[in-house]
């Protein structure tokens, strides 16, 4: 156990909605998670592995908030003024809180998650950093210019509050203490904010606290400290130098550096020696976790992403790390630019993360052999024997066939050879399942492998149709290895009639499958083989046009009479002919009314316009003016492609209609 500092931020949180992201963007862990925390501060953070929650004071808001092992806020203990330090009783029964505001220790039940007792410290004491060691519960306390250690023995019939336990005068202020079960005549003690920083060690196995060393560090501004399980070294977060530096508690020699970057400001060590060491960054990871003792590498690193209610990334608070007791979970209080704090549960703190990385060859032949290379990537080392479990995915075996697993060299690096008995997209997956000292990883690389190429044909196209005209398209399907099966797609011109899937099924014994299509519209029709293991897939297309249904008819004639073998409609000078246009409508489309006259044996074009059909399909147009008489004349509608105003349908003529004008 120990007991930390009080964070110096006191923005009010902004309220939102919980959100849930990935812990780290450098290498998450998949079940990582991050729940809002309804904090304005933060001062210390301590986990129940008991009853597997997690306890958060909030020195502004006055209060400790308590969360889930999922990071979800499931109560609070207000009426807290200024509420700091925390530590926890061997047994997860009490929480112990520094009230300063209230010049007292209170103790929760972390059962029932309530005020349980009050133990007054003395008036303008203001204890702020309480850690459990030697039987007692002892505690940094007063203001600037007088800080000091105390104590609380509970062990008696009537609780017994000792101050000034520090006989050199050490501090100027309240000092942040730090314990550890394993060690419970230890106590550790550092001075926050200041620079150098000042540390020092006591001896409290006889219930009193005798220094055993003292050291002015080369950092400064500390923010956070632990002691290790043996209580062999206490590790300091100093906002510099830009590591986590160790030192030996039996004289306060510097001993082990951990790693890690501007500016550090959280620590906290796991029972099994674990060390979580965070730092304020923007630009780079913000926490890493190493092994006892390792300054090589960390085990791996935690980037925190951007909430998305402000810009840059979340920083930890300072001293916001807190290990579950088994080592499993290691809890991290974010912070944005507005305020707004998340609590972070970083679920598999303790493994490296294996990233796999396959690398097969771009192309290869199918029935012949390839190799397939790649590397698990760790910080830490593969034990002898360790595998990884390689599948394959073709077009034969869409859900994976396993091929034998393949050994792991200590650097990760592995190798293996594969006949591929189908062609197309061929996948190679490697995955490892994870063991105590690395994460599960999976990567996967693809290789084209050829395929002969088959046959495949579509009739009618380029055919012209009448409008209507219900016109079968046949497939013809050549060679190939197991999949018979064509796909018949039918794309008619025009926004309003998207392409659709009209027939799927196996070609017949020739080699065909149909369909039939009213060619209302000009039409592609497109027959899709998706291909088989031996086989590549092949894709064919045939466009057939359709002409439109039009028609023209005459009124307001005197009479009809033929000359030569055409029929012709007579009208008196005076009378303006009616020309009925009937066609195959479509949204805004016009049609070409067409006049031509018959001089000397020719026809010659005596004009056109263009007029808008009817939405029944209908327009009628009369010819006005002063009309000769004497002249053969005809007039036709048509369909122009584009012109009339659409491109559906391809361009139709309707038939000429002739007329002669009389006195």
């Amino acid at each position: 156990m120990r007991t930390r500092r009080i964070s110096a931020a006191t923005s009010l949180a902004v309220l939102f909605s919980s959100v849930v992201l990935a812990g780290g963007a450098a290498n998450p862990a998949a079940a990582d998670s991050s729940k809002f925390l309804p904090a304005a501060s933060v001062g210390d953070i301590v986990a129940d592995g008991v009853h597997k929650r997690v306890f958060i004071s909030d020195p502004t808001g006055g209060k400790v908030l308590v969360a889930d092992y999922n990071g979800a806020v499931v109560g609070a203990v207000p009426s807290l003024p200024g509420v700091t330090g925390l530590d926890l009783s061997a047994d997860s029964g009490t929480l112990y809180a520094a009230v300063p505001g209230a010049d007292a220790i209170v103790a929760i039940d972390t059962a029932a998650l309530k005020e349980s007792a009050r133990y007054a410290t003395g008036s303008d004491t203001d204890p702020k950093y309480p850690a459990l060691a030697g039987g007692k519960l002892w505690f940094g306390y007063g203001s600037a210019g007088s800080g000091q250690i105390g104590s609380l023995d509970l062990s008696g019939a009537e609780p017994v509050v000792s101050l000034a336990q520090d006989t050199n005068g050490t501090w100027y202020g309240a000092p942040t203490l730090a314990s550890a079960p394993g060690a419970p005549g230890v106590l550790a003690a550092g001075m926050e904010g200041q620079s150098p920083t000042e540390l020092a060690t006591y001896d409290v196995a006889s219930g009193t606290a005798t220094r055993t060393a003292y050291t002015r560090t080369d950092g400064g501004n500390m923010r956070d400290l632990a002691l290790s399980p043996d209580g062999t070294q206490v590790v300091v977060a100093s906002g510099y130098p830009y590591t986590h530096q160790g030192y030996r508690t039996s004289d306060l020699t510097p001993g082990i550096a951990y790693p890690s970057d501007a500016y550090p400001n959280a620590v906290d060590i796991a029972p099994n020696g674990m060390v979580a060491a965070g730092i304020e960054g923007w630009y780079s990871p913000d926490v890493y976790v190493y092994k006892p003792g390792s300054t090589t590498k960390p085990v791996r690193t935690y980037d925190f992403p951007n909430t998305g209610t402000s810009s840059g990334s979340d920083t930890l608070d300072p001293a916001g790390l807190a290990w579950a007791p088994d080592g499993g979970r290691l809890f991290a209080v974010t912070v944005n630019s507005l305020g707004v704090r998340s609590l972070r549960v970083l679920t598999d703190p303790v493994r490296s993360v294996t990233t796999v990385t396959v690398n097969a060859p771009a192309k290869a032949t199918r029935g012949k052999k390839l190799t397939v290379t790649g590397t698990a990537a760790s910080n830490s080392a593969f034990a002898a024997g360790a595998r990884a479990t390689v599948t394959r995915t073709d077009i034969e075996s869409p859900k994976g066939k396993a091929l034998p697993a393949v050994a792991l060299k200590s650097n990760g690096a592995f190798s293996f050879t594969d006949t591929p008995p189908a062609g197309g997209t061929v996948t190679y997956k490697v995955s490892y399942a994870g063991d105590a000292t690395h994460s599960a990883g999976s990567g996967s690389d693809k290789a084209a492998v050829s395929r002969a190429a088959t046959s495949l044909s579509l009739n009618r196209n380029k055919a012209l149709y009448a409008y209507g005209t219900d016109v079968s398209f046949t497939a013809h399907l050549g060679t190939t290895y197991r999949n018979r099966t064509v796909e018949l797609w039918v794309d008619p011109y025009g926004a309003d009639k998207p392409k659709r899937l009209v027939r799927t099924g196996k070609v017949n014994s020739k080699g065909n499958l149909s369909t039939t299509v009213d060619m209302t519209r000009d039409t592609t029709v497109t027959a899709v083989f998706k291909g088989d293991g031996r086989y590549a897939a092949r894709t064919v297309a045939s466009t057939a046009y359709a002409k439109v249904r039009v028609s023209t008819s005459v009124a307001k004639q005197y009479r009809t009479a033929r000359i030569g073998s055409t029929s012709y409609a007579y009208f008196h000078k005076k009378t303006n002919p009616a020309f009925t246009t009937t066609m195959s409508y479509y949204k805004n489309r016009k049609y070409q009314l067409s006049l031509e006259l018959y001089y000397r044996g020719k026809w010659y074009a005596a004009g056109s316009q263009y007029f808008k059909l009817g939405t029944n399909g209908r327009s009628t147009v009369t010819l006005t003016g002063t009309h000769e008489t004497g002249y053969r004349m005809r007039v036709r509608a048509s369909y122009v492609n584009n012109t009339s105003g659409d491109y559906v349908n391809s361009t139709t003529h309707g038939a000429w209609k002739y007329f002669y004008f009389t006195k």
